[in-house]
């Protein structure tokens, strides 16, 4: 079996939490890969967030991770749906992408290219996971490293059109990698998108890399080797420098809530609390 590096195990956590979330009568989904594909790591994974969110005795400080999973991935998937309904679509980019099962578990017209990018150990790992699971759409991976030189190239070898317009989704990844390698990581994506792309991504803001109370959480993600290291608390100006025009809502928001946030959210103008926000929208 492949052997996944600290971040890519996170991925892990994430098909973790959608088994449970596949499992609950009421689910804002369902992926009948991601038992599969997290495997006999899943219970621990969801135990150690678990204790962190959930202390035994104490009042929950943390936001509820399984709410929040589940928030997250029903937001993206109607985003990825509704960019796939509109007739100019016809490439959409996941990287990194992860456990992902969006390939095989949602309909996708037939004019759609589905590129997932990650390292060859990812999509190796997933592969033997999946089982020969066929995807619903003309699906091609792209073997590489997203810190690395030339992902582009690669990206057109398979057949990806930077000419066209394009859907992106960055998926639990910008908070994981150092402020330099996220603006570095929207130049790039925005060089290769042409006018009208669309692009979602969810990002912390800074306050939750430091707040006390975020502490037990923080710890498990730094404890596994992948400490989250970036946030904003403008995330539609990061995104603008790089030519998108983008909304970013938080989980309780309308649109971003699905009946399932626990918790208040303060006003924007509010400092020093945690947020995370999905941000969405298109290249000028």
């Amino acid at each position: 079996m492949p052997v996944l590096n600290p971040v890519e195990r996170t991925a892990l956590l994430t098909a973790a939490l959608r088994a449970a979330e596949t499992r609950r009568e009421d689910r804002l989904y369902e992926d009948p890969y991601a038992a599969g594909l997290v495997g006999e790591a899943g219970p621990e994974l969801l135990r150690e967030i678990r204790e962190a969110t959930f202390p035994p005795g104490r009042p929950r400080t943390l936001p509820s991770t399984p709410d929040y999973n589940a928030i997250r991935t029903r937001f993206f998937d109607d985003f990825l749906q509704e960019a796939a309904r509109a007739p100019e679509t016809t490439q959409i980019v996941l990287a990194p992408a992860g456990m992902d099962s969006r390939a095989y578990r949602l309909p996708w017209p037939g004019r759609v290219r589905y590129f997932e990018v990650d390292r060859q150990a990812v999509l190796d790992f997933k592969a033997e996971r999946l089982g020969g699971a066929e995807p619903r759409v003309d699906h091609r991976t792209v073997a590489v490293d997203l810190t690395s030189d030339g992902w582009e190239d690669r990206l057109a070898a398979a057949g990806y059109d930077p000419s066209v317009p394009s859907t992106w989704l960055l998926e639990g990844l910008l908070y994981y990698i150092p402020e330099a390698d996220a603006h570095r990581m929207l130049e790039r994506v925005a060089a290769v998108s042409a006018p009208g792309s669309r692009i979602a991504a969810d990002i912390v803001n800074a306050a939750a890399l430091t707040l006390p109370h975020m502490r037990g959480l923080l710890d498990v993600f730094a404890g596994w080797g992948c400490p989250w290291v970036f946030g904003t608390d403008e995330p539609e100006d990061l995104f603008a420098r790089y030519g998108f025009d983008v909304r970013a809502v938080q989980p309780g928001e309308p649109g971003a809530d699905f009946g399932r946030w626990p918790d208040p959210v303060p006003p924007r103008a509010v400092r020093r609390v945690r947020r995370v926000f999905f941000v969405h929208g298109r290249r000028r």
